[in-house]
């Protein structure tokens, strides 16, 4: 991510707007891009410094790129590269041995006069011929711990040029909500994904339902109190690209613009065009849930319809989603959880979990090796004993028939 000092923003009728290229205005800095990446991917061995100064030479005749822009491209540039690190201090010691070779022929002279007769380039000869190296040599590592001429040893880089500039644009955003005193989503799809990245980073969170499938999210903290604090505002920013991944969602971020003692707001979308660096989410979690909804089809069955992920259930500060609710027709709803690959502790801790949701109409399936309840079952490091689970659990081999399950709605039903 960019840090404070490479955050450029405007600020307009109480809401703060992030620096953003955009297609109709910046079309040509894809050109800028591409050369920004080229300048790194062929500038192995070159120093940090060299390769932030051939990226501001890309920009030597562009009027619209304040500094603070160029040393955010290269701020990004430099977290996809790796540099060569002096961790045994061989810098340091290599500069004391050619100090103290230097300190008897001081001072020294760019050419030799009466009072100070000691050449430079004659005093650097006499010590590589000491050191027995060649002077090119020792120079260029003489302030390899220094992070301005730290070496570059290899670049992960971008697809891109347009990547770059997409990665640009989200990370302005992630720096103007290091001050973020709260944050509030609206999410319609994917919200079980969205839930999942907020607890990765570790933000506090309300959730309230505000219709079938529809969620409202509060991510606050520390920061609202503690307006000293940094932290949560790092960890909102972290948070930005899971969310850019999801679809159908509205955010509402509080600002607290420290220089002028106001706050402002922040507001995007899922069809704001903004572009993560993350993959979307994957529809299901597993070729079991994947196989079953192929074969339960977009029509009801027996009254039933199935919805992928439509509850979010809440006890005490336990979040549970599980993987399907059923409805019918006549109003009634199941939930179903599916279990494919297992561990004893895993089924106990799930098993702990539908007795903490026992008020809710639950189903869940498990694979055949599980049936074996109070059963020791043999793992790698010796045998381990089943959890009890419910009776009426779902078992299945390889696939989830959908048989078995209108058997359980039925009964669940009655």
């Amino acid at each position: 991510m960019l840090t404070r000092e490479h955050a450029i923003a405007d600020y307009e009728g109480g809401k703060v707007l992030p620096d953003r290229l955009t297609r109709l205005a910046h079309a040509h800095y894809v050109r800028y891009a591409e050369r920004m990446l080229r300048i790194y991917r062929l500038g192995v061995g070159q120093t940090r410094r060299e390769l932030h100064r051939a990226v501001a030479h890309v920009f030597a005749a562009e009027d619209d790129c304040p500094a603070r822009r160029i040393e955010a491209f290269t701020k990004l540039l430099d977290d996809k590269s790796e540099y060569e690190r002096d961790r045994r201090g061989k810098a340091a010691a290599l500069r004391r041995k050619v100090f103290r070779l230097a300190a008897s022929r001081h001072p020294l002279v760019r050419r030799g006069e009466r009072l100070f007769g000691r050449p430079e380039a004659e005093v650097k000869s006499e010590i590589a011929a000491r050191l027995e190296r060649a002077w090119d040599e020792i120079d260029g590592e003489l302030f390899a711990d220094v992070i301005e001429f730290q070496r570059l040893a290899r670049f992960e880089g971008y697809a891109d040029g347009p990547a770059l500039l997409a990665r640009y644009n989200v990370a302005q955003v992630q720096a103007a909500l290091f001050d973020a005193e709260s944050m509030t989503v609206w999410a319609g799809g994917d919200f079980k994904t969205i839930l999942r990245y907020a607890k990765l980073a570790r933000l506090m969170h309300t959730i309230t339902r505000r219709g079938q499938g529809q969620y409202v999210f509060r991510f606050d903290g520390p920061a609202s109190v503690l307006r000293a604090t940094r932290r949560y505002g790092a960890a909102m920013a972290r948070f930005l690209p899971a969310l850019l991944a999801c679809r159908d969602w509205r955010m509402h971020a509080l600002v607290r613009v420290r220089r002028r003692g106001w706050a402002a707001s922040l507001d995007l979308s899922s069809n704001d065009g903004l572009t993560s660096h993350l993959p979307p989410p994957e529809e299901f979690d597993s070729a079991v849930e994947a196989s079953f909804v192929a074969k339960w089809g977009p029509e009801p069955r027996e009254g039933w319809r199935l919805v992928r992920e439509g509850e979010v259930l809440f006890s005490r500060q336990k979040v549970f989603v599980p993987d399907f609710v059923f409805r019918h027709e006549d109003g009634c709803s199941v939930l179903m959880e599916i279990v494919g690959f297992w561990t004893p502790e895993y089924l106990e801790a799930k098993a702990a979990t539908l007795r903490e949701f026992r008020d809710h109409r639950i189903l869940l399936a498990v694979a055949r090796p599980a049936q074996s309840a109070g059963h020791p079952v043999y793992l790698p490091d010796g045998p381990a004993a089943m959890p009890e689970l419910p009776a009426e659990t779902i078992p299945y081999r390889t696939a989830l028939r959908i048989k078995d399950v209108l058997e359980r709605l039925g009964q669940r039903r009655g």
